[in-house]
């Protein structure tokens, strides 16, 4: 799990985050929704699931949520588009800090631009799946473009995205979600909360995180 430094950055080796992006829909969202100057902004996802929701930090060069998103992620996908789950994800940045790059903040753009695409779960998916091994490497503009592919955002909807990312469109909302994380006190990543509640160490496995949502529900 990563944790937060004082001052926007982080210690114990960087390995955390947190994140709000992107719209609603009845099963996908698209579109990044909220107020400025810190306002809060998601992507939601299973709108139909709203009295379950299932809120979640990360930072795409945390290892820690690479590698819960490889053991949950289709889990949690299908929950939400089934409407079991209401899904927001809250995308942090503070890793550039720690890791001396600017990967997080330019990843967590471009996922806003998907969720513009209503791409945004796609999105995350293919950024976690080529995370690279040595933390720190982070990501090229070339990867980020390949994975909008990955995601399946063509023609048009890739030329929007494109100029969505080089312009840095959502560049302050990406501040504004780091900014209210911190004032929120949360401090590392992978962060789980189920209406309200921490269940990061309950949801680890697939059937660990339908069990959860269940009980919750009783």
């Amino acid at each position: 799990m990563g944790v937060m430094g004082r001052e926007g950055g982080g210690g114990g080796g960087g390995r955390g985050t947190e994140k709000k992006t992107g719209g609603e829909g009845e099963e996908k969202g698209a579109g990044v929704k909220g107020g400025k100057g810190g306002g809060d902004k998601e992507n939601e996802e299973g709108e139909k699931g709203k009295e379950k929701k299932l809120e979640q930090k990360e930072e795409f060069q945390c290892p820690a949520c690479a590698q819960l998103e490889q053991r949950i992620g289709a889990e949690k996908a299908s929950m939400a588009e089934a409407g079991d789950i209401k899904l927001v994800v809250h995308t942090l940045s503070f890793l550039d800090d720690n890791l001396k790059n600017d990967s997080s903040k330019r990843s967590a753009n471009a996922a806003a631009c998907a969720a513009d695409a209503g791409k945004f779960l796609e999105y995350r998916s293919a950024v976690y799946a080529a995370q690279p091994a040595q933390e720190g490497v982070g990501y090229t503009d070339a990867q980020l473009t390949q994975f909008a592919g990955a995601s399946g955002i063509t023609g048009p909807a890739l030329t929007t995205w494109q100029q969505c990312t080089t312009s840095g469109q959502h560049a302050q909302y990406v501040t504004d979600v780091q900014e209210a994380s911190g004032r929120a006190g949360v401090n590392g990543t992978p962060t789980i909360k189920l209406n309200g509640q921490d269940v990061t160490k309950d949801v680890q496995t697939p059937a660990a995180l339908v069990a959860a949502v269940k009980a919750a529900t009783k």
